[in-house]
C-alpha cells in the first residue's frame, strides 16, 4: 500500500489517515499457517514541526495451537508500529527512520514486517495451562491422569529404604 505523503510533506500540523487489509495467509510458522484471516491495518502519517511520523496498528485473529496441550484456539493479535519518515538519511545508524521513495512510503510492507516480527515463538491457550502427561498423554487441564508417579532414579535408593520400613 503506497501512500503519497507529498501533500503534507511541507505542511506542519497536517495528517493523512489510512486503513487497508493485508493477506498474510501464505506466511508459515513452524509448519502452520496461523494468519488465515485478513490483517486490518489502521494508521496515520502526521507532520509535526516538519518531521513526518508514521503510526499504525495491525491486528487480526490467529489460528493458534497451544504448545503445552496441543489444543487449537483463536488468539487476537495487535501490533503497534511507529517510525519517522525522511527524504534522505543524515544518520544511517537510526533504525526508526524509513526513507521515502519519490515522496511515497510503502505502509503495507512496514505493516507486514512489523506483524511478522511480533509473532510469538510460543503460544499457550492460557497462562496456567498444565499440558499433557508425558507418560499417557492425558490432558492435565481436565484433571489428573491415572499414571503412578515415577521415582527419580537418583532417589531410587532412598525410595527402597522407605519401602523396607
Amino acid at each position: 500500500m503506497l501512500i503519497d505523503v507529498r501533500p503534507i510533506l511541507r505542511t506542519p500540523g497536517k495528517a493523512l489517515n489510512f486503513h487497508f487489509e493485508l493477506d498474510l495467509s501464505d506466511v508459515e510458522f513452524a509448519g502452520r499457517y496461523p494468519i488465515s484471516r485478513p490483517v486490518a491495518v489502521r494508521g496515520e502519517i502526521r507532520n509535526t514541526a516538519d518531521v513526518l511520523w508514521l503510526e499504525l496498528t495491525a491486528s487480526s485473529v490467529l489460528d493458534a495451537v497451544c504448545d503445552r496441550c496441543g489444543k487449537e484456539f483463536s488468539q487476537e493479535k495487535e501490533v503497534p508500529f511507529r517510525c519517522m519518515l525522511a527524504e534522505e538519511l543524515q544518520n544511517e545508524d537510526n533504525d526508526e527512520i524509513v526513507l521515502l521513495e519519490e515522496g511515497k512510503v510503502d505502509a503495507g510492507d512496514l505493516a507486514r514486517t512489523a506483524f511478522i516480527l511480533e509473532m510469538d515463538t510460543k503460544t499457550l491457550c492460557s497462562e496456567d495451562c498444565k499440558g499433557l502427561c508425558p507418560r499417557c498423554g492425558a490432558d492435565l487441564n481436565l484433571g489428573p491422569c491415572s499414571c503412578k508417579k515415577e521415582v527419580d532414579p537418583r532417589l531410587a535408593a532412598l525410595a527402597k529404604l522407605l519401602e523396607n520400613k
